[in-house]
Parts: structure tokens; C-alpha cells; sequence
């Protein structure tokens, strides 16, 4: 398994990291198999994808306690753990970021909800200490809370040896050079795959002059791009796939045209079309890492084949310039 350091952290974990979102089940993902789910933790360290994501919010804590549970089982160095702050469902601080289950979720980004945030997560993955702590969403209202406070506290914790490296998620170009003003920030977690490549143009470049890191998270479009999604697919109610761009009925079709035109480079590398998806990803720079949810064993068994594609270049600006033609027929 190919291995990146994170930022300039000093840490070193995978290049491929799981991402735990859809193990926590709820009316996002729908019921789940918790032994399954650890058991595709246990096999994805045990194939070499050690960097383990979750956030407090998954499943309303359900993910992180099914990744507790999965820890129990594993040497604590051996796994490299992320999970997030600021999203808190516990009171009003903060500004309103959405409501489900019964439960109305706040962006609160101050001192005080990110250090609870932490104790929680801490007692619910039954650990020490956090590899990785991201804030999940910054401040809708710029300045709400100053970056500078949440870093200090972020700072603050990891002098504790609470964590060990600082993300942010979901920022823009101002919010991340804030971070960077305010101390050493490891690496950003951002919706990236061929089809949404959004965080190329600007922070991508911003995070290689920095020594910040990019994890990509939705490389095969929550699974569109695996190709595996008929034509006529109807989303549940409630999805978390629902409102997403590729996901409405009249782009599936052109997706999979576009998907049917890359089976040839899949029998070329003997890979699957997600591995395709997933390797292209960590190809567009030494910086970046990928992220994919699993919850199966037979899911993370194929994805933890991507990076191991030996995609040529040539093949790599092919799929891109197919990506390309799809975008600017549907945006």
C-alpha cells in the first residue's frame, strides 16, 4: 500500500483512507450490519488502509461507536484515526446547519463546543488520543468565531497530546489561508472525484505551497462511478445521495455512457471501474489523499486494490477530458 505523510505532521498512514460516514447507518444510509462494519474496518488495516475516518455526527455518534468498537480489536499504532468537531446537536450555539432525526445540528466552531466535541468523541472511540481532528464545516457567517480562537483551541490540545495533527473541512480559499495564519494546519478534507473537481483550481495549489494535505472524499460519487447504477435507479427518500448533481435521473444515463466508454481501460488494467475513479484521484498530486466509504468486506477488498492501478498518464488525461466533455454538457 502506497503511504503519504499527512502535512508536514510528521505522521504517515496510507495514501487510501475508509471513510465511516455510511457506518452509521441512520436515515442517511439506512440500517446496517454493525459486525459487518467492523469487520471491513479490521480487513481494510489488515490490507494496508490504516487511516480510519469518522466524525462525531455520523449517525448521530453511531459511527463512532462502531469504529470503538473495531479499535478494541487492533493495536492503537497501528491505525491512523480522524474524526470531526464543530457540528453539535447538544444546543443552540452556533449557527443552524440542518435538521433530521429529530435533531436540529449546529456549526458551532467556539473554544468550548469543539473541546466537548473532542471529550465525546474521545470516550466514544475509547481512545486517548485523535490522530487527525478536522472541523466538519466552518462558520456560515465569515468571522462568527475568528478562526484564530478555534485554532488556539485546537493548539491547545494538541500540546495535550490529545491529537496529534489539525485539518479543517468544507473551506474556502480565505478560511484555509485563516488556518494557515494561525498555525500549522495538516491537511483539509474536501469533496473531490473526476466528475467535481472543484477544489483543483484553488486549493489544491494553496495546500502543495503550504505542506497542507488534501484528503478527497466522494471519489466515485458515494458509488455512481463504480457502475453498478442502472439507468432508471430511483433514490430513497431521505439519501444522502438526494440533491446531489449526478445522482438526478437525467445525468445517470450520460454518466454510465460515459462509464461504458472506460471498460476497456478496466480490462486493460484488470481493475474495476471504481479502482479507475479512485487512482485517478490520487494521481492529480503527491499531496493529495483519497478517501472511500465501505462497509462491506467485498467494498474495501476493491477499493484497497486502487491505488496498486498502474494508469498511464496518457489514460489518466483521457478519462479527464471524458469527465470534461460530461461536465459541460450538464452544468
Amino acid at each position: 500500500m502506497e503511504t503519504r505523510e499527512i502535512g508536514r505532521s510528521g505522521i504517515r498512514c496510507s495514501a487510501l483512507g475508509l471513510g465511516c460516514w455510511a457506518i452509521g447507518g441512520g436515515s442517511w444510509w439506512g440500517d446496517n450490519d454493525d459486525q459487518a462494519s467492523v469487520d471491513t474496518i479490521l480487513r481494510a488495516v489488515e490490507l494496508g488502509v490504516n487511516w480510519i475516518d469518522t466524525a462525531r455526527v455520523y449517525g448521530f455518534g453511531h459511527s463512532e461507536e462502531v469504529v470503538g468498537r473495531a479499535l478494541k480489536e487492533l493495536p492503537r499504532d497501528k491505525v491512523i484515526l480522524s474524526t470531526k468537531c464543530a457540528l453539535q446537536w447538544y444546543d443552540e450555539g452556533g449557527e443552524l446547519h440542518f435538521s433530521r432525526e429529530g435533531h436540529n445540528v449546529y456549526r458551532d466552531l467556539s473554544p468550548k463546543a469543539i473541546r466537548r466535541d473532542l471529550e465525546t468523541s474521545l470516550k466514544a472511540l475509547g481512545t486517548d488520543y485523535i490522530d487527525v481532528l478536522y472541523t466538519h464545516w466552518q462558520c456560515k457567517t465569515y468571522g462568527l468565531v475568528p478562526v484564530a480562537e478555534t485554532m488556539g483551541e485546537l493548539l491547545k490540545m494538541k500540546q495535550e497530546g490529545k491529537i496529534r495533527a489539525i485539518g479543517a473541512s468544507n473551506v474556502d480559499l480565505r478560511i484555509l489561508q485563516d488556518y494557515v495564519d494561525a498555525g500549522q494546519l495538516d491537511v483539509i478534507q474536501e469533496k473531490l472525484s473526476i466528475l467535481d473537481r472543484k477544489p483543483e483550481a484553488e486549493l489544491l495549489p494553496f495546500c502543495e505551497a503550504h505542506g497542507v494535505s488534501l484528503q478527497t472524499y466522494s471519489p466515485i460519487e458515494q458509488g455512481l462511478l463504480a457502475g453498478k447504477i442502472p439507468d432508471d435507479y430511483v433514490l430513497s427518500e431521505g439519501s444522502a445521495r438526494q440533491g446531489k448533481l449526478w445522482w438526478k435521473p437525467e445525468n445517470i444515463p450520460l454518466v454510465n455512457q460515459m462509464l461504458a466508454g472506460w471498460r476497456e481501460l478496466a480490462e486493460k488494467y484488470g481493475c474495476t471501474l471504481a479502482n479507475l475513479a479512485v487512482k485517478w484521484n490520487s494521481m492529480l498530486s503527491p499531496s493529495v489523499h483519497v478517501l472511500c466509504g465501505a462497509r462491506k468486506l467485498h467494498q474495501i477488498e476493491d477499493t484497497a486494490r486502487s491505488l496498486d492501478v498502474p494508469l498511464t498518464q496518457e489514460d489518466f488525461l483521457r478519462m479527464k477530458a471524458d469527465a470534461d466533455a460530461l461536465i459541460a454538457r450538464c452544468i
